[in-house]
């Protein structure tokens, strides 16, 4: 149970409406639960709305408005996902990094902190920038060496900000005890918010 209220649609203020309509769109029966709340993070922004439609805003820019592969990007969530174990980010973006061509065998390795067996050298070097990022918060000089090889500067500024925003989300999902989908499997094994 999340430790944070699940507030419905229609016992929002204004305010509180128009950041559930701007992050539900056309997906509501993927977002909302049986309770009638947002799964997820997203309960947390409608409890804060000038806060959630800020966050909203930079997530959509971060996840589809950059210009890393999506591929690359949810290599770079799923390792700061793995970092913190957040659980509901970890059951999101495993799937999504699969949808989008990362193999099952490097998504598993990150999801039991190991060194994936990677073939790709951008996926090898998005995941050990993200890595060291949510490790220590820093970025030594080889590896921001070759991820800015890659990604360039406005890529390597996305890619930071893109690490920050999941551990944000991260935090959000972790700290309020967000459930998982009723169906999931944890992938640790604990109940969020249990750490204490």
């Amino acid at each position: 149970m999340s430790r944070l209220p699940y507030l419905r649609h229609d016992d929002l203020h204004p305010d509180g409406q128009a950041v559930w309509d701007g992050v539900v769109g056309s997906r509501e029966g993927q977002l909302v639960n049986a309770s009638g709340g947002l799964i997820g993070p997203f309960n947390a922004f409608v409890h804060a709305p000038e806060v959630g439609r800020n966050l909203s805003s930079l997530g959509r820019q971060l996840r589809f408005g950059t210009s890393i592969e999506r591929r690359l990007s949810e290599i770079a969530i799923i390792t700061v996902g793995a970092r913190w174990k957040a659980e509901f980010e970890w059951w999101a973006h495993s799937r999504m990094a699969r949808e989008h061509g990362v193999a099952d065998a490097i998504v598993e390795a990150i999801g039991r902190g190991e060194e994936p067996p990677f073939e790709a050298d951008d996926e090898r070097i998005v995941y050990a920038a993200a890595g060291q990022l949510a490790a220590t918060g820093q970025l030594g000089q080889e590896a921001y060496d070759a991820a800015q090889q890659l990604l360039g500067d406005a890529g390597m500024v996305e890619l930071v900000s893109l690490c920050g925003y999941y551990t944000l989300i991260s935090f959000l999902l972790n700290a309020f005890a967000v459930p998982l989908p009723p169906d999931a499997t944890p992938a640790w094994g604990g109940s969020p918010g249990a750490a204490e």
